[in-house]
């Protein structure tokens, strides 16, 4: 099931023009990643502080089709996916309204902390992305396993 995340726009999201500051969608998106980790159980405090593992963002992009204002209520759904052992990416759709008004990606990478380099995703990730994965990607996975 999509993960949704309800957010309001504040006055220190926005810029001279009194429009969302593009780099503050990406925090926005971050946040809505915050809040499905704890949602599904994970406790950001152990996550984020000390971990053997990490997971940076190599890669980011949004797109923006509406401006978004202070007072907007916006509806972020959060939509990963697995590319690989040690990869995935989190999709994002930004709704005011029920129009999109941007969209987003992020792509991270699994490294271990101590040596930097890249690690297999552990357990608690894994289930975390098979949780909020699309429904058309869960049904794909369920085929592929009883053709097994």
């Amino acid at each position: 099931m999509t993960f949704t995340y309800h957010r309001t726009v504040r006055f220190q999201d926005t810029d001279a023009a009194g429009v969302v500051y593009f780099a503050n969608v990406l925090s926005i998106c971050h946040e809505a990643y915050e809040e499905s980790l704890e949602a599904s159980g994970i406790n950001l405090k152990e996550f984020f502080s000390n971990p053997p593992v990490a997971f940076p963002i190599v890669h980011a992009n949004v797109d923006f089709f509406r401006p978004m204002f202070c007072g907007d209520k916006l509806i972020v759904s959060l939509m990963p996916q697995k590319l690989s052992i040690e990869k995935f990416e989190i999709n994002y759709e930004i709704v005011l309204a029920d129009v999109m008004v941007a969209k987003a990606f992020t792509r991270h990478v699994c490294i271990d902390v101590t040596s930097r380099q890249k690690t297999e995703l552990p357990q608690q990730m894994i289930e975390w992305l098979e949780v909020n994965a699309p429904d058309a990607e869960k049904a794909e996975r369920r085929k592929s396993r009883e053709a097994i």
